[in-house]
């Protein structure tokens, strides 16, 4: 089963992360299937994909809980 989730990337105590279409058996940091954008919970900017989301979103991709408010924060659900 595919996951939309995030993938942890920075460094220590300045994370930043991009989401990721993921396996949900795969390790948080493993190969993506695919990446639809980016998330900076410092500076709190975030650059997502709407349109390759939508199409994994319609095609059966679940999104974790932070994911989903992420998303409905950029008015995507």
């Amino acid at each position: 089963m595919l996951k939309l989730r995030l993938k942890k990337t920075g460094r220590k105590r300045a994370p930043s992360y991009r989401l990721v279409i993921i396996e949900n058996s795969c390790r948080r940091d493993g190969r993506p299937v695919d990446e639809v954008g980016y998330y900076n919970p410092i500076s709190k900017q975030y650059n997502l994909d709407g349109t390759k989301i939508k199409k994994w979103l319609d095609s059966g991709v679940k999104p974790t809980k932070t994911v989903f408010y992420l998303l409905k924060k950029a008015e995507i659900i």
